[in-house]
């Protein structure tokens, strides 16, 4: 998939880190990273609005923001792309048909299927998907634009996310939004560029699709 970064086959369990989200993130202060998100009085009236140039996402009813969170967009050279779209598929426990791991025994590597050993794809939980092998899912997020094209919610943030949309949900994607000057200012810049690098052997599992510390929506 497009939002997996091409590092995790340089790198081996070093790169591992540019995916996965998990409950140690920290924001940029240096605080632990929470998220709040609001249930919706009429889950047709969601809409969510991307601002590439913020790295934010804005899940809004009418004027009201239900959850208004950090994330990571494509690189220059793999962008997320632009324009209006909808949520058309969802999948809690998802996993990469193009990058992963191979279990040999007692070793996991990294790997692109093929070869010898068990191939197995890497967790993106909580998948969002709004244009063929783009979507939504939970990674880590980074200050800077990280991924291959798809969107990068935190682990604490996409479960949240998964359960405000649904299929048929608008998605506009934009340089930037109107909401960048009236709720950008208050969203959490979360920063795992120095979270520890995750075990393979975890994310083989079903462990590494991280749940939500706290209520998912108030």
């Amino acid at each position: 998939m497009r939002g997996v970064s091409r590092l995790i086959l340089l790198a081996g369990a070093g790169a591992l880190s540019l995916l996965t989200g998990c409950e140690t993130a920290r924001l940029a202060g240096g605080k632990a990273y929470h998220v709040t998100a609001y249930r919706p009085h009429d889950p047709a009236a969601v809409r969510v609005k991307v601002s590439l140039s913020k790295q934010n996402i804005y899940v809004m009813e009418g004027d009201r923001s239900l959850m208004a969170v950090a994330c990571s967009v494509g690189i220059s050279d793999k962008p997320t792309p632009k324009g209006n779209f909808t949520i058309y598929s969802k999948q809690e426990r998802k996993r990469s048909g193009s990058y992963g791991f191979s279990v040999q025994g007692n070793r996991v590597v990294p790997s692109t299927g093929g070869g010898s050993g068990r191939y197995v794809g890497y967790p993106m939980g909580y998948w969002c998907e709004f244009a063929p092998a783009y979507g939504f899912h939970q990674g880590y997020v980074h200050l800077h634009p990280r991924t291959h094209g798809c969107i990068r919610l935190h682990g604490e943030a996409a479960p949240k996310f998964f359960a405000l949309v649904k299929i048929g949900t608008p998605v506009n994607i934009a340089t930037s939004q109107p909401e960048d000057d009236t709720l950008g200012p208050k969203v959490q810049r979360v920063d795992d560029s120095k979270t520890p690098d995750p075990d393979p052997r975890l994310m083989i599992t079903d462990a590494a699709f991280t749940k939500p510390s706290g209520q998912l929506l108030e």
